[in-house]
């Protein structure tokens, strides 16, 4: 862990801190070297780094509210305490999670580094789009949605899937009209995140809906706005994906859909699914799923064994100031501990 410190302090930009500082001057009118000294301190004493002391707006929290914070470090060290990453292959790698968890994968799939020539072609025929994923990539990096007619014949489209090296090839996933409704050029998913107890019981920590914007096809790093489990409203105006500019939008942009209070169908029922697909796996303890809403249902996209750890802590959306680890500890008391042996253990991490 030692190794990790050293990285993100060895990538530090000065610069882009300075940057920071002058951003954080500007939205409180404190004083530059007021907040250069608090940065500082943050970091020292809650593992905040310059953009988690701008996204987080510790500028305008008090040390306890600050404390309520997962920030970078304390993230980095949350998925080492819950994760054993000898397993995480069976998340990460595409073709895995998807023969894993095909009770929670709704749509038609082939993997094309396994399958024989005529089998890609008898998937393709049947088909007038298919959503092509590489192999280890996560966010949507890679992914590409295809429309067969666009190919002259099916070996100019084999070739060109080849020598991109896709290694899953997928039905393109139709959407509920409700969800497509916010914007229908990508699949919006939700983004829950789950915890397993030391007991193996699993519980949800958070759920955003995430939306595409600007004619992309994926939503990843587009908006996000938190959603309630029991009700499936949204609960908040979204955030840009971009978590540092920290623009707010109403509505989204494009479709003009007021979004706080919108209601997304079959949450419930998502939130059953991500409860079970927790469990498969049960050494990786901490999982962000991705789910799509479809018309007849939930359907998981893919799990991320390292969350994000900016999105679900947001001014905008925590208007008490507090903000993620109360609610971890409720289900993972484990990884605090009071006193000094609470101090002792906590910070055992650094040395490793």
């Amino acid at each position: 862990m030692s190794n990790y410190i050293f990285r993100i302090l060895k990538s530090a930009s000065f610069g882009k801190m300075k940057t920071a500082v002058k951003t954080c001057h500007e939205r409180s009118g404190k004083s530059s070297v007021k907040i250069f000294f608090d940065m500082l301190y943050c970091a020292k004493k809650y593992g905040a780094g310059y953009y988690d002391y701008q996204i987080f707006a510790f500028y305008n929290l008090n040390k306890k509210q600050r404390s309520t914070y997962v920030t970078r470090l304390v993230s980095k060290k949350f998925n080492t305490f819950m994760n054993n990453y000898d397993y995480d292959h069976f998340l990460e790698n595409k073709d895995e999670f998807n023969e894993l968890y095909k009770n929670c994968v709704r749509r038609g799939f082939i993997q094309l580094q396994k399958a024989s020539r005529e089998e890609v072609r008898e998937f393709c025929e049947k088909r007038e789009y298919i959503f092509c994923k590489m192999q280890d990539l996560e966010c949507g990096h890679g992914c590409e949605r295809i429309k067969i007619s666009d190919y002259k014949s099916f070996d100019e489209l084999y070739k060109y899937l080849k020598d991109k090296q896709f290694c899953i090839l997928e039905d393109n996933i139709t959407q509920h009209p409700d969800v497509a409704r916010l914007y229908p050029n990508a699949v919006n998913s939700m983004r829950i995140i789950t915890v397993l107890d030391s007991k193996g019981e699993p519980h949800v920590l958070y759920i955003v809906q995430k939306m595409g914007i600007g004619g992309s096809i994926i939503d990843n790093n587009c908006l996000f706005t938190p959603v309630d489990p029991e009700t499936g409203k949204i609960l908040y105006p979204a955030h840009s994906g971009d978590t540092v500019k920290g623009i707010i939008y109403e509505e989204h942009p494009e479709t003009h859909v007021h979004l706080q209070g919108y209601t997304i169908p079959f949450v419930k029922e998502a939130v059953k699914m991500v409860l079970e697909a927790a469990k498969v796996t049960p050494q990786i303890r901490y999982v962000g799923w991705d789910v799509a809403t479809t018309p007849d249902g939930p359907e998981i996209i893919e799990g991320n064994t390292y969350c994000a750890h900016d999105f679900w802590q947001l001014p905008p959306h925590t208007p008490d100031g507090i903000g993620m680890l109360p609610k971890i500890k409720e289900y993972v008391p484990e990884f605090f501990c009071g006193g000094k042996e609470g101090i002792k253990r906590n910070f055992d991490w650094l040395k490793k």
